[in-house]
């Protein structure tokens, strides 16, 4: 198994080059369209880290209490979900077949869970808005060379980040690494026939 390394923080002209690197995404081919997401948060992962960071801590600012309320109840329901993704099988068969659906009730439960609290605001604001800014950079910026060469050496195993540890306990790796497994294990087998 690969060591846990840390990607590079992409230059700003690389992260956000100008509208001729951003394309619409194509939501009837879904595959794709999560194939473009999932590489980009791999490979811009530090610039979406720091971006994260930056608007948790302007509204972290305004409201202390609540943002650190906010961090352990989505920290808690993700670890929650992640357990019982592994160790109850509706929930891994759920999972596995819809991820953007267990991604949705995940922040649906930690949602339903600030309200609770009375800290709704604080969620939205300082939690669901760094995701949404990140997912709409992901769905929109369309992948470069580099880009998808990191990609695949990560979804090979030579290479561990935590990006692409989150995205394997969501389940988002899981085809593409049985996929090269399978081509690794057939040409394996026609060089054993040889």
């Amino acid at each position: 198994m690969a060591k846990v390394e840390i990607a590079p923080l992409r230059p700003w002209d690389d992260f956000f080059p100008g509208s001729e690197r951003f394309g619409k995404p194509d939501v009837r081919d879904l595959a794709k369209w999560n194939n473009r997401v999932v590489s980009n948060l791999l490979y811009y992962q530090t610039n979406y880290l720091a971006m994260a960071i930056v608007v948790f801590l302007l509204v972290g600012l305004t409201n202390p209490f609540g943002m650190m309320l906010g961090g352990i109840v989505v920290t808690l329901v993700f670890m929650g979900s992640v357990w019982a993704a592994e160790n109850k099988a509706m929930i891994k068969s759920l999972k596995r077949q819809n991820p953007t659906l267990f991604v949705f009730v995940v922040m649906l439960a930690s949602y339903f869970l600030m309200s609770l609290f009375g800290g709704v605001m604080v969620f939205i604001f300082g939690i669901s808005f760094p995701i949404l800014l990140i997912f709409a950079h992901a769905s929109l910026r369309l992948r470069n060379m580099k880009n998808k060469l990191e990609n695949k050496i990560e979804g090979a195993g030579l290479k561990k980040s935590p990006m692409g540890i989150i995205l394997e306990a969501l389940g988002q790796q899981e085809e593409s690494i049985n996929k090269i497994q399978d081509f690794l294990e057939n040409e394996m087998m026609k060089k054993l026939k040889e």
